[in-house]
């Protein structure tokens, strides 16, 4: 029997400044702003970590601000859009935040849905869709209700150097259901909830550039640590480059690029984001690795103070 992947844990982007990105995906967006880390790998860069109140899996979005650092460009071999989910009857509400905070955005159907599509301030892709799926999330921030609030991840759009590839592997390896196509996208389904819709282009958008304003990798979800392993294996099997297990405190991870050149993570569900804080005070305090701890005056010092804020 073929494995079946839950859908999207997280996806991890590259931004600039980041005082500009807390305003806009916590005083604009209203997630919270559920972990301040570094990346385990840099650790004179922020990791932050944003979702709904507990932080659950198919709500994160990750970003890692570069000030001053170069743009990237969009395109394949990466995550064209991110898709945010909102309740049955919130689109109104988000029209009028988004000209109130004079963000310029469209509207566009796809697959008989109606999305606002619109950009962050860095040059990342997103857009909004209603629906039922998904629990109401219930991080109240600056009026915007649980009624209204963003919910998690709807999907994402993936841009692929060989498309066909990236369609086999969604369907016949990680499970996904081909469930439409319609002019340049084919429609996947997970198992999922949230995060459990991907379009994929069908038509080249030209290669991509790593930087400021792009998608760095979209990782999937495992139930468990075993769960993860046996992703590893099949994934394996069918001719993928898969890293050793590595330990990212809030949850274990796997890395492959699959053919059309899109880094793909597989992200453990436990331990969650209140491992080494509790769930009121998540996001509050820079949180470090163990081992950084000893270097933490040094880092605090070359990270550009943050701080969540409600907006005019």
């Amino acid at each position: 029997m073929t494995k079946k992947t839950m859908g999207i844990h997280h996806i991890s982007a590259i931004v600039g400044h980041p005082q500009e990105n807390v305003d806009f995906y916590a005083g604009v967006l209203g997630l919270r702003l559920v972990k301040q880390t570094v990346n385990f790998d840099d650790p004179g860069t922020y990791h932050l970590y944003f979702g709904d109140e507990s932080g659950n899996p198919g709500t994160i979005i990750t970003f890692f601000p570069w000030a001053d650092a170069y743009s990237g460009r969009i395109g394949d071999g990466q995550v064209g859009v991110t898709s945010y989910l909102v309740p049955t009857g919130a689109m109104e509400f988000w029209e009028k935040r988004l000209q109130h905070f004079k963000i310029p955005f469209t509207k566009m159907i796809r697959f008989g849905e109606e999305y606002l599509v619109f950009g962050d301030p860095h040059g990342l892709h997103l857009e909004i869709v209603e629906r039922e799926d998904g629990q109401k999330n219930t991080w109240d921030f600056d009026g915007i209700s649980s009624d209204v609030a963003i919910k998690g991840f709807g999907g994402a759009t993936l841009l692929s150097a060989r498309p066909d590839e990236t369609a086999h592997l969604l369907e016949h390896v990680m499970g996904l259901e081909k469930v439409g196509e319609e002019g340049e996208f084919v429609r996947f389904r997970s198992i999922g909830i949230i995060g459990n819709i991907i379009d994929l282009k069908k038509t080249s958008s030209g290669r991509g550039r790593m930087g400021v304003g792009t998608v760095h990798h979209i990782a999937w979800r495992a139930k468990d640590d075993q769960d993860q392993l046996d992703w590893k294996k099949l994934i394996e099997s069918n001719g993928y480059g898969v890293t050793p297990v590595k330990d990212r405190n809030y949850f274990n991870a796997v890395y492959f690029r699959e053919h059309g050149e899109i880094l793909f993570e597989i992200a453990t569900d436990p331990p969650g984001f209140a491992y080494d804080e509790s769930q009121a005070t998540m996001g509050e305090k820079l949180m470090l690795p163990p081992q950084y701890e000893s270097q933490r005056e040094k880092i605090e010092q070359g990270l550009i103070p943050i701080t969540v804020r409600e907006l005019d």
